[in-house]
């Protein structure tokens, strides 16, 4: 299956969504009532995504909007260490706040806590969105979480709109997180409208039951997005792998064996790593499976952002498994 994009862009990918900061209670596998110092690092799908392309030395920007303030400014600072692109993100001041969460380090009952009051990166609006700047890119990124409110809801289906009239491949990751959404009809309502608009879509199969109007029909409500826009929907399952729907069939993906520390970072190690597989040529197979290499080797190692792989470091990794 051919995937059309130009590949000679300035942009590998744009990716809109949050970047927020997180903290890990030290040392890992103790709970966060017990710890007594945190690590931070930034954090959030958005940011993460970026973070897992630029440390495969491909050129990558986040689309979005950031609190003017100290964490703010922490995290701004700590995407450009990593080489992401920020230069069209927003800063707001007032009540507006990039989220923070709290995570765990275990690899059972792993707690994550988030605060998502008064989020700023909902705050992005159709202004901040340039055609011109859309289409410096071969994929654009939507994060589900960008599509939870307005006038960020608005400001990500423009941008697929432009990404569409440039030729830019667009994806859509369900990153679904109910402490983001109002409703759960509303979320279903809104992720189906943009799914059918992009050329794929990524999730787990918990974020697809979102999509289904019955329980248990997650997959079912994946391969209906084939009969719109979409060219491949990845269906993800966890310790079960992945399964990849196209027009040409489907088939499976399992995952590497890894001793995890915790249960987060796979799904955005997951997505950046994939698009940059398909970005350098690789066939849609050996993409998905590339990227579940990714995805283990972040689960087993502390944090997000800075458990990403380097090419070097993913290479290594495949062949020793």
């Amino acid at each position: 299956m051919g995937l059309t994009f130009d590949p000679a862009r300035r942009l590998t990918a744009i990716i809109i969504g949050r970047a927020g900061m997180d903290l890990y209670p030290i040392p890992d596998g103790i709970e966060t009532e017990s710890a007594e110092c945190f690590a931070a690092e930034i954090g959030g799908s958005a940011g993460n995504i970026a973070v897992a392309i630029a440390r495969q030395d491909h050129p990558v920007a986040l689309l979005g909007a950031f609190s003017d303030d100290a964490v703010g400014r922490f995290i701004l600072r700590h995407l450009g260490r990593y080489g992401v692109d920020t230069s069209r993100c927003r800063t707001l001041g007032g009540l507006y706040r990039s989220s923070l969460a709290i995570c765990e380090t275990r690899s059972t009952d792993s707690e994550t806590v988030f605060y998502r009051n008064g989020a700023v990166d909902l705050q992005l609006n159709q202004d901040d969105v340039d055609p011109a700047f859309i289409s410096s890119a071969a994929f654009l990124v939507i994060t589900g979480t960008a599509l939870a409110a307005e006038p960020s809801r608005s400001a990500a289906l423009s941008a697929i709109k432009f990404a569409r009239a440039a030729g830019v491949y667009s994806i859509l990751d369900l990153d679904y997180r109910p402490v983001s959404s109002r409703s759960r009809e509303e979320t279903r309502l809104v992720l189906a409208d943009a799914a059918g608009r992009c050329d794929a879509v990524v999730g787990n199969d918990e974020e697809f039951a979102v999509l289904s109007e019955s329980p248990g029909e997650g997959f079912e409500a994946a391969g209906r997005l084939l009969r719109k826009s979409c060219q491949f929907v990845i269906f993800k399952k966890g310790a079960a792998g992945s399964i990849t729907i196209t027009r040409d069939g489907t088939f499976d993906t399992g995952i590497f064996a890894v001793d995890a520390k915790k249960p987060f970072g796979a799904g955005d190690a997951f997505l950046g790593n994939l698009i940059v597989g398909l970005h350098r040529g690789l066939p849609l197979g050996s993409s998905v499976r590339r990227a579940a290499a990714a995805a283990a080797y972040v689960v087993a190692r502390r944090g997000c952002a800075f458990a990403m792989p380097t090419s070097a470091e993913l290479e290594s990794f495949i062949a020793a498994h």
